[in-house]
């Protein structure tokens, strides 16, 4: 049923206010956002608007009164502070949220909006949704200025708080139901994993639609009580800005950091901080290393998905090496199995399909429960559908996506990220992306799709510098047979390769 746009509460003074007591749910689980509820937290800034704990805890409440009563919401998730808003007071209300690409196409969104059926669109909803086709449902604004009571609500742990779409890869997007339990469990683990605390000022400038700019950069500085600072755009100098008012964790994906490290001068701002983290897609050794040099940061890499939220993550005190996404955080568990379901040893060498199971963990996928019951193993371990190696002291290395980075040639199982590290670590290599293509004798031969970093005047020799260097650097069945030199690589709007276009070329 669509929610009509209500009359706004009256307005309170909140310095009159009395922090109520940490509500609860029935089964004793606190509050997503505890410090907030509780009166604590630092400023939020998104993009140059600022509002202190207390101003988002009262816009938030106006706005969760309005949607009380909703089962869940579409919110157009802008980089803005109507988002955070918007986010907050649904979950408030315990409503669950819907983030919507605010880039949607209209097949997208249409499918978005079928698919989960939300009740409104809190908050404003992007002009595709005014389409003709389109299923129309009421619209309520989110006033950043309106400020209420906050009002404690009685939840359930298992009560869903997000549905976040997959990319689509294999179908139409599927709506990953994510718990608050879940999310809970996740930011609780990274708050252990890197030491985070209310003294910490996040600092980032990624999407807010999906797990690491939504759920990590905006939820877990309130679930924490520290402070947030959105850059709007995520480059160099804002990055730089942020360090220098004083941001103490900065989260980025690679093609973020690969531009803070062509930019010594911000870099060096990055000094002061205390944690960079990169997740979304693997760091370029390169990039780690000159990261170190300009910053003074070895950077943290964490590795998850949709489903899972964050599993795997380099600890604030643990070993940061370049291509390891880290050991699992609290509540999770990992292994390792061949096509046959056999243990895969953990020797920092063996590739093997990655399996997770833990509290971190979705709730399937809405309504399709042929696809949920498909992505979980009989003893109840979840398929990523990624294939990785772990070293004798649990540390993870993602080797990719198995249904593109794990190449079966000639009888050996590579994986394409290896090689790909060391081709990044040739001079004369800007990017590149590994790939096995069909051949008629190996069944998969490697083919290394390079973007140089200047005009090559003979490929071929160039190609053949390259393929040895891999030999000398590995195995030799590990070797490209092809070289393909490219201007650049087709990327999707988190910055990760689309191999699949690449391999269909």
């Amino acid at each position: 049923m669509a929610i009509m746009a209500l009359p706004e509460p009256d307005i309170v003074d909140l310095a009159m206010m009395v922090p109520l007591p940490r509500p609860t749910t029935e089964d004793g689980m606190s509050d997503l956002f505890d410090p907030l509820v509780a009166g604590q937290g630092r400023t939020i800034t998104i993009d140059g608007h600022t509002l202190t704990a207390a101003e988002l805890l009262g816009a938030a409440s106006s706005a969760a009164r309005i949607v009380d009563d909703a089962r869940r919401v579409a919110v157009n998730a802008t980089a803005s502070m109507e988002t955070v808003v918007a986010v907050v007071g649904a979950l408030l209300a315990g409503v669950t949220v819907v983030p919507i690409p605010p880039d949607s196409g209209a097949a997208e969104l249409e499918h978005f909006l079928r698919d989960s059926a939300p009740d409104s669109w809190l908050g404003p909803a992007p002009p595709a949704a005014s389409g003709a086709d389109l299923p129309q449902i009421g619209h309520v604004p989110v006033d950043t200025s309106a400020r209420a009571p906050y009002r404690s609500k009685r939840v359930d742990a298992d009560d869903g708080a997000f549905i976040l779409y997959t990319s689509g890869t294999t179908g139409p997007p599927k709506g990953v139901q994510l718990s608050r339990a879940a999310v809970a469990a996740g930011l609780d683990g990274l708050i252990d994993a890197w030491a985070w605390t209310a003294d910490d000022v996040l600092a980032h400038g990624l999407p807010l639609f999906h797990v690491h700019g939504l759920i990590l950069g905006v939820l877990g500085p309130l679930r924490v009580g520290g402070g947030l600072v959105h850059t709007g755009r995520p480059t160099p100098d804002r990055y730089a800005d942020a360090a220098r008012g004083g941001a103490t964790m900065l989260f980025g994906v690679p093609t973020v950091w690969s531009r803070v490290a062509e930019a010594p001068a911000d870099a060096a701002a990055l000094r002061s901080a205390r944690l960079l983290v990169s997740g979304s897609a693997a760091l370029p050794p390169p990039v780690f290393n000159r990261l170190a040099e300009l910053t003074g940061h070895r950077v943290a890499e964490r590795y998850g998905m949709s489903e899972t939220l964050i599993t795997v993550a380099t600890r604030a005190d643990g070993d940061r090496r370049a291509g390891w996404v880290g050991v699992p955080i609290a509540g999770v568990e990992t292994r390792l199995r061949d096509e046959d379901g056999a243990a895969v040893p953990h020797d920092g060498e063996s590739v093997g399909r990655l399996e997770v199971r833990g509290t971190t963990a979705f709730d399937g996928y809405l309504g399709r429960p042929d696809a949920t019951a498909a992505a979980w193993t009989a003893d109840g371990w979840f398929r990523t559908g990624d294939v990785a190696s772990i070293d004798a002291d649990g540390h993870h290395r993602i080797v990719g996506r198995e249904s593109v980075d794990l190449i079966k040639s000639g009888g050996y199982r590579i994986g394409a990220g290896e090689i790909e590290s060391t081709l990044l670590g040739h001079a004369a290599v800007a990017e590149c992306a590994v790939v096995g293509l069909p051949d008629a004798d190996l069944g998969q031969r490697v083919v290394a799709y390079v973007v140089p970093r200047a005009v090559v005047a003979d490929e071929a020799a160039l190609a053949t510098e390259l393929t040895a260097y891999v030999g000398s650097q590995s195995s030799a069945h590990k070797r490209p047979r092809e070289v393909r030199f490219v201007a650049s690589l087709p990327r999707n709007e988190m910055g990760k390769v689309q191999k699949k276009r690449l391999a269909s070329d």
